[in-house]
C-alpha cells in the first residue's frame, strides 16, 4: 500500500518542528505557518477562529497532499497585531473553549450516569 506508516502521522521526527512560520514579503502583515503532523481538523478550527477576530483580514489553509499530515495556514492582519500574535491568541482561545466543552461533557456524563443508577435501583 502507498500510505505511510500510521505512527508517521502524529510523531515528530528528531529535529522536526510542529509549527514553522514563513513571512510573506509580497503582502504586508502576512505569514505562512506550516503545521507538521496535523490535518483538516486543526486547520479548519484555526481558520474559523481567526476569521472571527476583527484584526484578521485573511485566513485560509490548504493541505498540499492528502497522504502527508501537514497543512499550510496563511494569515494576514491589519497591522495592529502580527500574524504570529494572532495565531498564538487563537490557539489560547481554542484551548480555553475546548476546556469548557470538556468540563461540560464530563459533568453531563456524570449526571446521566447518576440518573441511570437511580432508575435501575427502583
Amino acid at each position: 500500500m502507498n500510505a505511510p506508516d500510521r505512527h508517521e502521522a502524529f510523531l515528530l521526527e528528531p529535529g522536526e518542528k510542529k509549527v514553522e512560520e514563513k513571512i510573506d514579503t509580497r503582502m504586508p502583515n502576512t505569514s505562512y505557518f506550516n503545521f507538521n503532523k496535523e490535518d483538516h481538523t486543526l486547520g479548519n478550527l484555526l481558520r474559523a477562529k481567526l476569521l472571527s477576530s476583527p484584526h484578521i483580514l485573511f485566513a485560509a489553509y490548504r493541505v498540499p497532499h492528502p497522504l502527508f499530515p501537514t497543512f499550510e495556514l496563511r494569515v494576514q492582519t491589519d497591522g495592529e497585531i502580527t500574524p504570529k500574535e494572532a495565531v498564538t491568541a487563537c490557539c489560547k482561545d481554542l484551548i480555553a473553549e475546548l476546556g469548557v466543552l470538556d468540563r461540560g461533557f464530563k459533568r453531563e456524563y456524570e449526571l446521566r450516569k447518576m440518573v441511570g443508577q437511580d432508575q435501575n435501583g427502583l
